[in-house]
């Protein structure tokens, strides 16, 4: 069974949550947005979402934490927040499909 991994972002004031699916052929990876919030999506609103497209976390994993910035190099430029979670695809005792 192939891994994928799950992602959540900020832009703008609005979380967006999504599966990485490198090497799938796919027009669109599964994604949620969470709209305009001050504050992170909670993890148990997370695995919500994730159980909805289809996902779950791997047992034991955890999100990770990273920062950048949204030009390249430029340490004056806005902040990015990026986690990353590894997940693989639900099944029916996960409330997944078959």
């Amino acid at each position: 069974m192939r891994g994928h991994t799950a992602q959540i972002s900020n832009r703008g004031g609005r979380w967006r949550l999504y599966v990485v699916l490198m090497g799938d052929l796919v027009s669109e990876w599964p994604e949620h947005h969470f709209g305009p919030t001050p504050t992170v999506p909670t993890a148990a609103e997370r695995s919500r979402v994730l159980t909805a497209l289809g996902f779950v976390a791997v047992d034991g994993a955890e999100w990770g934490w990273t920062e950048g910035n949204e030009t390249y190099g430029d340490d004056t430029s806005p902040v990015l927040l990026l986690a990353s979670i590894p997940v693989r695809p639900a099944g029916p005792a996960d409330g997944g499909a078959a």
